[in-house]
């Protein structure tokens, strides 16, 4: 019984391998990857191995490697299909049923692939003849070095139907070939010609390396610039990206992957060793493509060229990305300089400059404030409304409850501080507060004041992470609070994302996970006397118990914190507008908040 590629596909893309290996073998996280005993062989010292981001397990002891439909096979002693049609129930999917049809598109599949694997040779050779001088010529003055060539299988397809003969001469089938799209269909008396011609070839590659499809740009004057292989039984080109097989490697060890805007930009990063970038191929980013990456990374981030242009992609796929939103997954933007892209901020400044402008990158939730209140002023009780109307309509669209109640959260909040001192237009305070850190005055950390709040939150998070065992008793609690602290907040949903997938980690193993996801520089400020002088029940070495009294206490003065504000806020919208309704929600707060001091707290 034979599967489609895609359907097989989805199942590892919903179930890692750790999640499957982890029923049968206790497994401990260790840098990148998991460990534990064999389960094919007797030790006593864990040699089995599970990788996720790479999608494999290998055992040292007995050599056995594979997928979670391998591992299943071998220790459950089970035939592929069932072992695709258990794993498909566990993922939720309803297992396409096999028939004679389905057995020969897997075999035409196959000789699809051969072909284009044949074009794609073809091209390659055709660069580096005389033909293809010009091409390759174009490619040199571009930058590109001859082992960037052969990384990315660069190619030229010559003029006429040089293809087509070739094809012919392999006595690979010309319907073969008209399939896969390497030549166009005879039509209305005219023959069948190369889709292709006299073009810098640009192999699209699926998930494991293997050509599917081509992007070609013309040499010299011609239209399109740029020409896409059209769909075909090998390409979808909604559920990949460009260059994501030699990005695969170096993102997932960096859990960091790059969405440039075209395959030059991939190209030129690869070259100046930002080697875990991809592009879209010629369309917005598709829920397809973000699910993929997130495979990799939880915050992809999106690199456009600072255009209009470049600000209308991004905002599209920000839109795209609203729904998929869970918690700590999400994207982030880096925008660069006005009229410069990648290649060229890297050729102008060098590989240092295109890093900081990645390291700026700012939040989805940012993308979505900046088109909020572009140009608006909200002066009046009525802007406000219809501000806040607005922002609760894109927060809907969040599929995810707790990320959609944080998203309409923090929008008010961010509302009602410019509410109070609405002189100017709201994107211009807006702007000041985002500018990139390269061009913000930077305060000494002594002069920046720490609220109550910001300090018992930090509290919170550094209990869980020293004591994980809180876990079942905190999740809810803590996964519903807002944090300001975007770089906080990051840390606090990997936590919570690591831990339900992982709950008896114990406190080293939790935090060589995060240091490895990029939040070093928040757990040397969390786990610390600064705040263990707040809070004794946070440190390593504290029980338990005392761990637990400490959390739920601070939790309880966060609350009261938080119904505190929304008192004041409930007065100043009373000042503003002294409706009967507006003084109900004031008076029902405040005799919360009274009945809040009578018991303690919350």
């Amino acid at each position: 019984m034979s599967f489609p590629f895609e359907f097989l596909d989805t199942i590892r893309a919903r179930l890692p391998v750790s999640s499957v290996v982890s029923k049968s073998v206790t497994l401990q996280k260790r840098g990148r990857e998991f460990v534990g005993l064999s389960p094919f062989s007797s030790e006593k010292t864990p040699s089995f191995t599970v990788n996720d981001q790479k999608g494999f397990y290998h055992c040292f002891s007995s050599g056995e490697h594979g997928d979670v439909f391998t591992f299943l096979m071998k220790t459950q002693s089970l035939s592929f299909p069932e072992a695709v049609e258990r794993l498909a129930e566990e993922a939720g999917l309803e297992v396409p049923q096999s028939s004679p049809e389905e057995t020969r598109r897997a075999q035409r599949r196959t000789t699809l692939q051969d072909a284009v694997e044949f074009a794609t040779g073809f091209y390659e050779q055709k660069l580096r003849s005389p033909e293809g001088r010009v091409a390759y010529s174009y490619l040199r003055d571009r930058g590109l070095r001859d082992d960037t060539i052969q990384k990315y299988r660069l190619g030229y397809s010559p003029s006429g139907n040089a293809l087509k003969a070739a094809l012919s001469r392999e006595n690979i089938p010309e319907d073969v070939a008209t399939e896969a799209r390497l030549i166009n269909p005879a039509q209305e008396g005219r023959l069948s010609f190369d889709f292709f011609r006299d073009r810098v070839m640009f192999p699209i590659l699926d998930v494991r390396g293997r050509p599917v499809a081509f992007g070609g740009r013309v040499l010299g004057e011609g239209e399109p610039k740029y020409l896409n292989s059209p769909e075909t039984p090998l390409f979808h080109k909604g559920h990949i990206v460009y260059g994501f097989s030699q990005a695969r490697p170096s993102a997932s060890d960096k859990a960091e992957i790059i969405i440039a805007e075209g395959y030059m930009d991939v190209i030129a990063l690869a070259q100046a060793g930002i080697t875990n970038a991809v592009a879209p191929l010629g369309t917005a980013l598709t829920e397809n493509q973000i699910a993929l990456l997130w495979r990799i990374a939880q915050e992809p981030i999106l690199c456009f060229d600072g255009d209009a242009a470049g600000r209308k992609a991004a905002l599209r796929a920000a839109d795209r990305c609203l729904p998929m939103l869970e918690p700590g997954r999400s994207l982030r933007f880096a925008m660069l300089p006005a009229g410069q892209d990648p290649d060229d901020l890297i050729k102008a400044q060098g590989s240092d400059a295109m890093r900081l402008v990645l390291d700026e990158a700012i939040p989805l939730s940012e993308v979505i404030w900046r088109r909020l209140i572009e140009g608006r002023r909200i002066d009046t009780p009525e802007r406000r409304a219809a501000l806040e109307k607005e922002a609760d309509e894109l927060s809907r669209l969040v599929s995810d409850r707790t990320v959609q109640n944080h998203y309409r959260r923090l929008i008010r909040e961010r509302i009602f501080e410019l509410f109070r001192s609405p002189a100017k237009p709201a994107l211009s305070r807006a702007r000041s507060s985002v500018r990139p850190a390269s061009q913000r005055e930077r305060r000494p950390q002594s002069a920046r004041q720490i609220d109550g709040t910001d300090v018992r939150q930090r509290i919170l998070l550094a209990t869980l992470l020293t004591h994980p065992g809180l876990l079942g008793h905190v999740e809810e609690r803590l996964g519903a609070m807002p944090f300001d602290d975007s770089r906080l907040d990051s840390l606090r949903q990997s936590a919570l994302m690591h831990l339900s997938r992982s709950p008896n980690l114990y406190f080293e193993a939790l935090e060589a996970h995060l240091v490895e996801l990029g939040f070093a520089e928040e757990l040397k400020k969390l786990i610390s006397p600064e705040v263990y002088i707040h809070a004794g029940f946070a440190r390593p070495k504290a029980t338990l118990e005392d761990a637990t009294t400490g959390w739920d206490h601070t939790f309880s003065l966060c609350k009261r914190d938080e119904l505190e504000a929304d008192v004041r806020q409930a007065a100043d919208d009373l000042i503003n507008d002294p409706s009967d309704s507006a003084f109900a929600v004031f008076r029902s707060l405040r005799t919360e908040g009274q009945a809040s001091d009578e018991n303690g707290g919350l």
